[in-house]
């Protein structure tokens, strides 16, 4: 576990762990360091997110969840806690502390994410606290009620940040479990390219290397894809994460962004943006490395 990308007032805090099923997933949390409040995003372990904000003197008020379904505990495992009438031993401790106490947990209407309190919907905001607030901004096609969550700090030194969860991974894109590729499309290339291109982009797994190794199957000569990859290789030599991206790199490296790129529509033999998504998703699920 490691601490990434220290900002005053607007701190994010990672925190790396293997899910259930053996790929690395990222916890996250948000933190007001002049007010100690604090919102966790798609929390694997619970015992680990109240620990680790205990330790900083945090709050947790606020749970943010991208998305259900049956395969990710790795976002949604904290709620399930919550719900539970006599959970794990230390469960009872933590709500016997009551730092469990009016935690709300946000999630989109859509999904009916388990334990939601507050359900949310395209556009709708809510502050985390007075300087951070957040905007639920829909995306979905991964699931059928995917959130992604914009955030942004009053301070104009922050940089905005948006957690998406699945739909975009940094070079690549989730599998279409629960909807198309013209929602895919509008989730990628409308609702998400269309944010600030300085917007960090934390998402919700470490599939960066597998995944500029298939777009490098589509689009060998792009030179920002290829540096990129060596970066990542270097990376992964260190033992270190390749998240955060930002919005305005992955428009010039993630195939699944750039649709309607020339190179692209060569690669799949496809003209429509939509038609060369579905194609590229095709090809990337039956993709088995380099």
């Amino acid at each position: 576990m490691g601490v990434l990308d220290y900002v005053p007032d607007f701190n994010l805090q990672d925190w790396w762990v293997f899910g259930f099923d053996g790929k690395l997933s990222h916890l996250t949390q948000i933190i007001d360091e002049e007010t100690g409040d604090a919102a966790a995003v798609d929390p694997v372990w619970p015992e680990q997110v109240l620990q680790a904000a205990q330790l900083e003197g945090a709050n947790v008020k606020a749970v943010l969840t991208t998305h259900h379904h049956w395969l990710a505990w790795s976002h949604s495992l904290f709620h399930v806690f919550l719900d539970l009438p006599m959970g794990p031993c230390w469960r009872q401790q933590w709500y016997e502390e009551k730092l469990l106490k009016d935690v709300k947990v946000y999630g989109g209407v859509k999904d009916k994410v388990e334990g939601c309190t507050h359900p949310v919907q395209h556009h709708d905001e809510f502050p985390i606290s007075s300087s951070i607030r957040v905007k639920a901004l829909e995306t979905s096609c991964h699931t059928k009620g995917h959130i992604s969550y914009f955030v942004t700090s009053s301070d104009p030194d922050d940089k905005p940040t948006v957690f998406t969860g699945d739909p975009l991974f940094i070079g690549g894109c989730g599998r279409f479990l629960e909807g198309t590729p013209d929602q895919m499309y509008e989730s990628l290339c409308v609702t998400l390219a269309s944010l600030p291109p300085d917007t960090r982009v934390y998402c919700g797994h470490e599939y960066t290397h597998k995944n500029l190794e298939f777009a490098l199957t589509v689009d060998p000569k792009n030179e920002v894809l290829v540096k990129k990859m060596t970066w990542v290789q270097q990376q992964r030599k260190d033992k270190k994460a390749t998240v955060p991206s930002t919005i305005g790199d992955e428009l010039e490296f993630n195939p699944f962004m750039r649709v309607d790129k020339k190179s692209l529509q060569a690669a799949t033999g496809k003209e429509s943006p939509i038609d060369v998504m579905a194609a590229l998703r095709h090809m990337k699920d039956n993709f088995k490395g380099r």
